[in-house]
Parts: structure tokens; sequence; C-alpha cells
């Protein structure tokens, strides 16, 4: 995780908490609001190809807002397995950063010119990046993907 940080010039901050059992929980276990943790989500393509939606918390992703920017009318959240194969990380653990493979990077545009925090590649940690830097370091599309969620 480091060094993939570094070979693409970020500067992160690992931060060990413990487990939490929700968004809502790990935020405060952190001492930030909710919308502070960003959400990495896979999310698969028709062609079995994936990409990634970086979505702050107490947010979801917007299907029809992610499949015209796309450019596609199908996408989906895939299986944890598949997840894990995509990515080589668990759910509640993805991050773009380190990935086995370098998927697309969609941010919602709500994260612009903010601190975030994000999974950190394994359970029980935190990653803190400057929005912008993860942004310009992987050419991420930045576009309203995201829609209040419910609670």
């Amino acid at each position: 995780m480091r060094e993939a940080a570094q070979a693409r010039g970020l500067d992160i901050e690992i931060r060990e908490r413990p487990a939490a059992g929700s968004l809502f929980e790990a935020a405060e276990l952190l001492g930030i609001p909710a919308s502070g943790i960003v959400k990495t989500l896979v999310v698969k393509r028709s062609d079995d190809t994936f990409l990634f939606a970086l979505v702050p918390g107490g947010r979801s992703i917007s299907w029809p807002k992610l499949r015209a920017l796309v450019g596609v009318n199908k996408l989906r959240l895939p299986e944890p397995e598949l997840a894990l194969a995509a990515t080589g990380y668990e759910r509640g653990t993805i991050v773009p950063i380190g990935s086995t493979t370098d998927w697309p990077v969609y941010a919602d545009a709500s994260i612009v010119g903010q601190r975030i925090a994000m999974g950190a590649g394994t359970h029980g940690f935190s990653l803190f990046v400057e929005a912008d830097d993860l942004i310009a370091a992987y050419g991420a599309t930045v576009a309203d993907i995201s829609l209040p969620e419910e609670r």
C-alpha cells in the first residue's frame, strides 16, 4: 500500500482503529463526520471489466448518473469474491491504491478539496489522503455520481 502510494506521489497516513460495525461507527471512532469517509465501491460492467466509484459516507451511488457518465446501460455491484478477485482487497477495505488492477476511477464531486479517510486494504485500519491528490494521481473522472442515503 505505502509503496503503491509512493509510486504515484501520494502522501498517505494509515491509522489503526478498532473494528467498526458501520461506516457511521467508523467515523465516530476516527473523530470525523461520516461524509469524511469515502467508500471505494467496485462496480462491474457488462463486459466483465470494473471501475471504482468513490462515494462519501452517508451517500450512495446514483446508478442513472453513473451509467450516463460511463456511457453504458448496465452496471452492478459484484459479488464479494468477484470484488476481491478484481482488486485484491476484501469488501470494506477496498481502495484504488495498490489494487491488483488499475481500474478507472470515478469520484463524486463532493469530495473535491477534502482530506478523506478510506479503506486501507486490511480490516482495522483507515487511510487518510487529500482527495485532490488521489484524483490527480489516478486521473479520476470527477462528477456528481451520488445521492443522499436514507437513514
